[in-house]
């Protein structure tokens, strides 16, 4: 949560001690950083998309407030975290719907790197389900590998973050993203 890291973690010890005001106020900035990832993933696409940026965002955040919520998360990278996983359950299942035969899918999916991905000047659009695939099948290589580039990809953490949450060192997270970046390379580019 790029707004107020201290904020977020106050918000939550609030939300703990069962202050409702609490939860909705750090919902809020969960909802600004979610915003902005996901404006980020579907810069450049086509006009009529029919899942855009608050779609994403509204669906993601319908997943967070289930379950446990923000009950279970330790801190605002952990939040992130969450919502990172719930953005990239939304996409996937919304990218394989629109695929799915009786929908009119089997379109040509368009290539893209994971430094494009990664870069936030990138004014090109992301394909879901490719993204998906890649990261699932590094998944079964590397489990660290696949959470730290979703993370990164759809979190929008910082190393640091991230090595916190994962209980590692900078430099691990650092190696792992690297050769996640090349993994999922390879899986985005052509033919993969």
């Amino acid at each position: 949560m790029d707004s107020a890291p201290g904020q977020a973690t106050r918000l939550l010890e609030r939300v703990r001690a069962g202050d409702e005001g609490a939860g909705e106020a750090l919902y809020a900035i969960l909802y600004e950083d979610l915003k902005r990832i996901a404006e980020r993933l579907f810069r450049g696409r086509r006009p009529g998309h029919t899942l855009g940026p608050t779609a994403l965002v509204n669906e993601a955040y319908l997943k967070l407030a289930g379950a446990e919520g923000e009950h279970a998360w330790r801190d605002s990278a952990h939040a992130l975290a969450v919502a990172a996983r719930a953005m990239r359950q939304v996409l996937a299942n919304h990218a394989r719907d629109r695929a799915a035969k009786k929908r009119g899918g089997g379109r040509a999916r368009r290539s893209l790197t994971v430094s494009e991905l990664a870069s936030p000047s990138d004014d090109r659009a992301v394909d879901a389900a490719a993204l998906h695939e890649a990261l699932s099948r590094l998944e079964a290589l590397d489990p660290r590998q696949a959470r730290i580039a979703e993370l990164k990809l759809l979190g929008g953490l910082s190393t640091d973050q991230i090595a916190a949450l994962l209980g590692v060192a900078t430099r691990t997270v650092e190696l792992d993203w690297r050769m996640a970046k090349q993994t999922l390379s390879e899986a985005l580019g052509p033919g993969g």
